[in-house]
């Protein structure tokens, strides 16, 4: 009897003792995977992308079966330009949490970016059915749309998002760009104003504002905007050109009519088309005069005819 409550004693103390080393070594692990991921996010503020993916890449070992930590690096995998690998990754975290709505909106704007429009789609509407109404989902759904040139679809999504963060410039940026392709060039102008007043210092916007203006042929407005743009950004490359340009159609709108050049004089002179008419008809008068004179004149007997 006292062997078998010693046996069991010893059994009991085994499986604590593996108990608490496991909880010990779980504690552990999520200590140096929280160390990794503040480190990583340090680094990928610094827009250090590489160095993070290696903090990163640690704390997804520490803690392998934490979501976040495949977002945390598949986020700086795609700003590093290292788009497979964020797919992989995001991938990944939909395995992990399928019910989660960031693994599919990371993946989709992802896709996006590599411009395939199909899965990007899918991927979106998945995450505005686990949240729906989320305004990033809705701006970037917006994007699609507009890979797809379905303006009438974007403008719709873009609208909803604004209602969802109405502080967002990009939101009414890109809603723009759907209104001028469809030539609503004061809607354009609407919205391309609407993002400078969240956001001003954005020179592609004053450009692409004046860009619009120089359509409705409102030059000084448009010269106005692009010298705005430069401003912002002297090193931009193509606002200079189209600045040149709506300055020279300025200039040839405003300029005075041209003075209406006088037709020449006839050309004087004794051949003219009357002239000639006239000339035709008296060779043919003549030519019957004498046609006529000659039937009526009587035949002269030749010399060898003899006189009787």
């Amino acid at each position: 009897m006292n062997i078998n409550r010693t046996v069991i004693l010893a059994i009991a103390t085994v499986l604590w003792i593996s108990q608490m080393s496991a909880v010990a070594a779980k504690k552990h692990g999520s200590g140096d995977a929280d160390a990794h991921t503040r480190k990583g996010v340090e680094l990928d503020q610094q827009k250090q992308f590489d160095a993070a993916i290696v903090e990163f890449t640690q704390a997804i070992q520490a803690a392998p079966g934490n979501p976040v930590m495949y977002r945390n690096r598949g986020t700086a995998y795609r700003q590093a330009g290292k788009f497979p690998e964020a797919l992989a990754d995001f991938s990944k975290m939909i395995q992990i949490a399928p019910k989660d709505f960031e693994g599919y909106f990371e993946r989709g704007q992802t896709e996006q970016a590599l411009k395939q429009f199909e899965p990007a789609m899918a991927d979106l509407d998945k995450a505005l059915e686990l949240k729906p109404g989320e305004a990033n989902a809705l701006k970037f759904r917006g994007f699609v749309w507009i890979g797809r040139t379905e303006w009438d679809k974007a403008i719709a999504d873009f609208t909803a998002a604004a209602e969802k963060n109405p502080t967002d410039f990009q939101t009414y940026e890109r809603r723009a760009f759907a209104y001028r392709s469809l030539k609503n060039y004061d809607a354009a102008i609407a919205d391309y104003s609407k993002s400078l007043e969240v956001k001003a210092d954005e020179s592609e916007t004053w450009a692409k504002r004046g860009y619009t203006y120089s359509f409705m042929q409102q030059y000084e407005k448009a010269i106005s905007d692009y010298e705005q743009a430069m401003k912002l950004n002297p090193n931009d490359i193509d606002t200079p050109q189209r600045l040149q340009y709506a300055r020279s159609l300025l200039a040839a709108k405003n300029a005075p009519p041209p003075t209406p050049t006088p037709a020449p004089p006839e050309k004087s002179g004794l051949i003219t088309p009357l002239n000639i008419g006239i000339a035709l008809a008296l060779i043919v008068i003549i030519a019957v005069v004498v046609r006529i004179k000659k039937r009526g004149k009587p035949e002269i007997p030749s010399s060898s005819t003899r006189i009787r």
